[in-house]
């Protein structure tokens, strides 16, 4: 989703705007409500899906990367499974790099596609809200610079569904850089005393390939850019600006010709994620340098228990 989010739905508090467009969002909840769940149909491979209450940038598609990680050093056969939009082939260029992806218009038949090619856990890219999946796991994931934003649903706020939801889920995970943790899950245990929380962290993996002694511009189509930006600083790197841009943005050449004219000027290098630097297309990208970053989950032991 090509989206750059409204400035208004990460206010602490509804503006004007969040508040005279709530009732339209308390409508199309309630229209959502009428959605019939389907069925839980008997599979022999077991599903997990990460999904998310607020808009993007959550970390979904880095915990898919590390729980298959996680699983192929103990020699378990997974693969992912992603529902196909024409405008996330980074996403889907990123997931095929670390493993077997399929892909389908719907999340049933590639899960379907993946258990007769005999895998045992299918890991599911987002699929929170898809009512015509009943995973074996859900796992939520949110951000911990923006949490849930101004707390309203879409269009009035960033939240797919009202937090309150979060009663139906049993595990939960903050990922970001440790900022806001305690009240986060303070809110978090009282709507739902009993789920589990879990943490992640994300970490550069190719810091090396970065001087701290240089400036850097950093730019982002992402789903949080301010945690990107946070990452890069939390590293030691020196980030003299940063832009921003809308979610999956597809640079055009005078996008990315105004970005570098941009690090000229102020005499330092440009830096970005590996997601932006997949869809430029070769577009100058020799004078573009992209950062490699993990979430390391932090009670990982607890985690696996509870995913297998």
């Amino acid at each position: 989703m090509k989206l750059k989010k409204p400035k208004f739905w990460d206010y602490k508090k509804p503006n004007l705007f969040a508040t005279i467009l709530n009732p339209l969002a308390l409508f199309l909840q309630l229209l959502n409500s009428f959605k019939k769940k389907t069925n839980k149909q008997e599979l022999k491979i077991k599903t997990i899906c990460f999904g998310n209450i607020y808009l993007g940038g959550t970390g979904k598609t880095s915990l898919c990367i590390t729980l298959k990680s996680i699983l192929d050093q103990r020699k378990i056969k997974s693969c992912f499974i992603k529902k196909y939009y024409d405008d996330q082939c980074d996403e889907q260029k990123i997931l095929k790099k670390h493993g077997k992806l399929f892909l389908s218009n719907r999340r049933m038949d590639a899960i379907k596609k993946a258990e007769s090619e005999n895998y045992d856990y299918a890991i599911l890219d987002d699929g929170l809200q898809d009512k015509s999946i009943m995973p074996d796991i859900n796992i939520v994931c949110f951000n911990n610079i923006n949490w849930i934003g101004n707390g309203l649903t879409i269009p009035a706020g960033p939240l797919r569904e009202n937090i309150n939801k979060l009663k139906e889920y049993d595990h939960v995970i903050i990922n970001g850089n440790l900022e806001n943790l305690e009240s986060i899950k303070k809110k978090i245990f009282s709507i739902n005393s009993k789920i589990n929380i879990y943490i992640g962290k994300y970490e550069v993996q190719n810091i090396s390939d970065f001087k701290k002694s240089e400036n850097y511009l950093a730019f982002s189509g992402i789903g949080n850019h301010e945690s990107f930006v946070s990452m890069l600083k939390n590293e030691g790197l020196n980030i003299i600006k940063d832009l921003e841009f809308p979610d999956h943005y597809q640079y055009t050449n005078n996008d990315i010709n105004n970005i570098i004219l941009e690090s000229e000027n102020l005499n330092c290098k440009l830096i970005t994620t590996e997601k932006d630097y997949l869809r430029l297309n070769d577009i100058k990208s020799d004078k573009i340098h992209f950062v490699k970053s993990q979430i390391k989950i932090f009670n990982e032991s607890k985690f696996l228990n509870a995913v297998m």
